[in-house]
């Protein structure tokens, strides 16, 4: 047979299956008129702690009201409303996921859509920052998102800055050009990388004027934390750039034939990195970022696989979750970003524990000098599946020293003060968007209660539903979604 006639065929099969899995608003989730939810121990979000019996009435889109007691005398639904019982229950804001990437392949094979956004749900995922993806395609799930016509979580959408020619070469009339193209095309903000110190003035000014937010995924480039400090960066993405900012001898110690573009060495001397930074120079740089109000996503479950491979490879969720484009995806291979594991060593591995614990030290002195931390997953690279990775970065936070009331916080409240959205997103307020979990189970007490149910993991898939504005999602189904599309790709 040609491989015209293959692609027909396999074009054919995934029509079928995407036929089978994909969800329609009435199997989906439809918006009720009004929903109460009685019984409810409530995690606002804003840190404090969780106060209940409540009762708590959403109508369309909002919360409308939260009542002391259990059955909330006088706010009883009417006939063809829903009703939660919470009785034994935790609810709290969706999580915001200030770090992810809406993806429908990963290697060149093909992954359905709907495969991440259910496992989103799942999680209890409400927002999604997408720090790149096809801006285009985003788009179009950012509208069904919207319009309630695919279960999917609220698109925030981050296309990349860059500019070919670079934007030293393209000039400034070019800068001017390309900020205004994002806006016009409904960029909620802009990520970018490497860039001179005269582009970023330029390109940050253009974002403050036009109203974008800016994520900056910094590297061994001339522009550092200082920079962000400077011009007023919404996020430092990771941590690159923040300990770049505070070398004791203004650069790194890189062996003689290092090569930043192959993965293998850029990964492995990027664990080397904090160890070299001056601990008086980098608080400097932490108080900096919280005067300038500069936010850190530092995404701390994106490179554990670097201080435990091991560990990663052979996750409890692979055996049902992991789809086989991410199964080839996350395989030791330069070619794929963030796959490269090549030759890693149980040094690599010593040198990337010491590096996690001076950046997790680094992430609490900023939180107790009052900066704004936010929690992101980065997933669909280095072993890290949709939704497990942001719970994961919750655990890590917590491990980092942060109490559980703080981690809820910058995965809520703090998630919706980086978006702009501190008065509609993050807490469980009258007025604000009725983005909430039922969670069967308290969350403070064991975050892995969150991931969504896996064989093995004791206590997971406790969250029973996922609340998107006003469209209760039964969070049980959209995991066995994800599990059954996960069983049919594979075959």
């Amino acid at each position: 047979m040609t491989r015209a006639y293959y692609f027909v065929l396999l074009s054919w099969i995934s029509f079928v299956l995407n036929a089978q899995t994909a969800l329609s608003p009435a199997d989906g989730g439809m918006r009720p008129a009004r929903i109460v939810i009685t019984n409810a121990t409530v995690i606002d979000g804003g840190g404090t702690p969780a106060n209940g019996p409540r009762t708590i009435v959403v109508a369309g889109n909002r919360i409308a009201a939260i009542v002391p007691g259990a059955n909330g005398a006088g706010v009883r639904p009417e006939s063809g409303d829903k009703t939660i019982d919470a009785a034994g229950k935790y609810v709290m804001p969706g999580l915001i996921n200030a770090h992810g990437h809406v993806q429908d392949e990963r290697a060149g094979v093909p992954m359905r859509q709907e495969y991440q956004f259910q496992i989103w749900l799942a999680s209890g995922i409400t927002s999604v920052r997408d720090l790149m993806s096809d801006f285009e395609k985003s788009k179009a799930w950012r509208a069904k998102s919207v319009a309630g016509e695919v279960a999917a979580p609220r698109l925030f959408l981050y296309p990349v800055f860059g500019l070919n020619p670079a934007p030293s070469a393209a000039g400034e009339a070019a800068i001017h050009a390309r900020m205004k193209q994002l806006k016009d095309g409904g960029a909620d903000g802009m990520k970018f990388f490497e860039i001179s110190d005269w582009a970023m003035k330029i390109m940050q000014e253009d974002a403050h004027a036009l109203g974008l937010r800016t994520a900056h995924h910094a590297a061994v480039a001339e522009t550092n934390a200082w920079h962000d400090i400077k011009y007023g960066t919404t996020t430092i993405e990771h941590w690159y750039g923040i300990p770049d900012a505070a070398l004791g001898n203004g650069v790194q110690e890189f062996p003689a034939g290092f090569n930043y573009q192959y993965e293998v060495d850029r990964f492995r001397y990027a664990g080397h990195l904090f160890r070299q930074a001056d601990p008086r120079k980098l608080d400097e740089v932490l108080a900096g970022m919280v005067k300038a109000g500069v936010a850190w996503s530092p995404t701390l479950s994106i490179y554990e696989a670097a201080r435990d491979l091991l560990r990663y490879q052979h996750q409890p969720f692979f055996a049902e979750y992991l789809h086989p484009a991410l199964e080839k995806f996350f395989a030791p291979d330069p070619k794929n970003h963030g796959s490269f594991f090549l030759n890693w060593t149980s040094v690599d591995e010593a040198e990337w524990r010491t590096n996690y614990r001076i950046w997790m030290d680094a992430v609490k002195r900023f939180g107790r000098m009052g900066g704004t931390i936010v929690v992101g997953e980065d997933a669909g690279f280095i072993y890290n599946l949709f939704g497990f990775g942001l719970i994961r970065g919750m655990e890590l936070m917590e491990e980092a020293g942060f109490q559980p009331l703080e981690v809820i916080a910058q995965v809520t409240a703090n998630g919706a003060k980086v978006l702009g959205k501190e008065g509609e997103l993050g807490h469980v307020r009258p007025g604000y968007l009725a983005d909430l979990l039922v969670v069967d189970g308290n969350p403070l007490a064991d975050f892995r209660i969150l991931y969504p149910k896996t064989r093995g993991v004791a206590q997971s898939g406790k969250i029973e539903w996922t609340i998107k504005d006003g469209i209760p999602y039964h969070a049980p189904t959209m995991a066995a979604n994800a599990r059954r599309i996960v069983e049919q790709d594979r075959k």
